[in-house]
């Protein structure tokens, strides 16, 4: 193990304004010190910050960055009541997962990242566990996505002493993160561990013409209705985004790569109504995306590596109620030749159509998001 210094510092409101208090360990009562937080700044280090006191309650890793309001961290309110730093950690990692309480039952050893606990050791129900070296971020459904658990090195005779309210777990990540020490700049709470590097810059302006107020973003954010009340041009300095006629990534969706966009009206197709926005990471290695016919990931599968201009031709069906995405970032598109309606997919289980923001489970054409620079 080695150490670096650790600082985080929670403010009473957003935009890192009103009072606020800066932590460098552990703290089991924060509501001691601040009556609310609205927006956290990670100087250095990683953190795992808690809705309740004494470390209970729902979790979310924060690492280096800047996280202007709670949505930043996909909180659902303004309650962090207490908080762990997170040694960093180079050395080997090693975990064993049983499959009964208090270790009983079948032994499955882990040493590195495991996105479908499923897939590799065909159960995902573990009642306890030894984590013999390393810090490790248990997640309820596969590819890192749902409810996370901190699990530091030690015994955990039942799921309940992790914070776990079942025994489910869909996904278990290391914590290798060292963005502290190398200056990544800031990080989407959503998914900590993206296999990707790029970071993205979008610029929002209120008149068109890259003219009025501005609101720039790296991230992911909810509501972007709190930096302005329109948006008639916007400019992607870098990466790939995807906007939002809604908050909380709702409403059509349009796909933005680098350039400027003067009008949006006339040159994207959208209202002044941009709400919110999710940055697309870079992704770079294989793609893998299965379609299934029926909800809850059941019925006919069909899957793909590659960019598919006409599913019709391709599986003689158009109709997908639920998809699981493998590997790598794709957009989904309601007609072929990537035309109409489009939807972003990110690595993780969509249940039925509507999860993906689809108004029906029409699928006419899907390719990958291969030109994120």
């Amino acid at each position: 193990m080695w150490s670096i210094s650790m600082q985080i510092v929670f403010y009473e409101d957003k935009n890192f304004s009103g009072k606020h208090f800066e932590c460098s360990n552990d703290c089991a009562d924060l509501l001691s010190k601040l009556s609310r937080c609205s927006s956290i700044k990670v100087r250095s280090g990683c953190f795992m910050i808690y809705e309740k006191r004494n470390f209970t309650g729902d979790q979310y890793y924060l690492k280096r960055g800047e996280y202007p309001d709670f949505h930043h961290w996909t909180g659902a309110n303004d309650s962090v009541s207490s908080c762990r730093c997170i040694p960093t950690e180079r050395g080997p990692f090693d975990m064993r997962l049983y499959e009964r309480i208090e270790f009983g039952g079948q032994v499955m050893d882990l040493m590195d990242d495991c996105p479908s606990v499923m897939d590799r050791f065909h159960r995902n129900d573990i009642f306890s566990c030894n984590v013999k070296k390393g810090n490790w971020l248990f997640y309820e459904h596969p590819n890192y996505r749902g409810r996370m658990y901190l699990i530091r090195p030690g015994e955990y005779k039942r799921f309940s002493e992790w914070g776990g309210r079942s025994a489910r777990v869909g996904s278990i990540q290391r914590i290798t993160d060292y963005s502290a020490v190398a200056g990544c700049g800031e990080h989407r709470a959503v998914e900590p561990s993206e296999p990707s590097t790029a970071m993205g810059k979008i610029i929002f302006y209120e008149d068109r013409n890259f003219q009025g107020r501005s609101h720039e973003s790296s991230s992911d954010c909810a509501d972007l209705h709190t930096f302005f009340k329109r948006c008639n041009s916007i400019r992607v300095e870098s990466g790939c985004f995807m906007v939002y006629e809604r908050p909380n990534y709702m409403g059509n969706q349009y796909y933005l790569r680098r350039g400027d966009y003067s009008d949006n009206q006339r040159v994207i197709g959208i209202n002044d109504c941009v709400r919110s926005c999710r940055m697309i990471p870079q992704h770079k290695g294989l793609y893998r995306v299965r379609l299934y016919e029926r909800f809850d990931m059941s019925g006919q599968m069909h899957e793909l590596e590659d960019d598919c201009p006409n599913i019709q031709e391709q599986f003689s069906t158009s109709d997908f109620n639920s998809c699981s995405v493998m590997d790598g970032h794709w957009l989904l598109y309601e007609q072929p030749n990537y035309k109409g309606r489009v939807h972003y997919l990110r690595p993780g289980e969509y249940r039925r159509y509507s999860d993906w923001g689809g108004v029906s489970p029409k699928v006419g054409s899907i390719r990958r998001i291969t030109d994120a620079n």
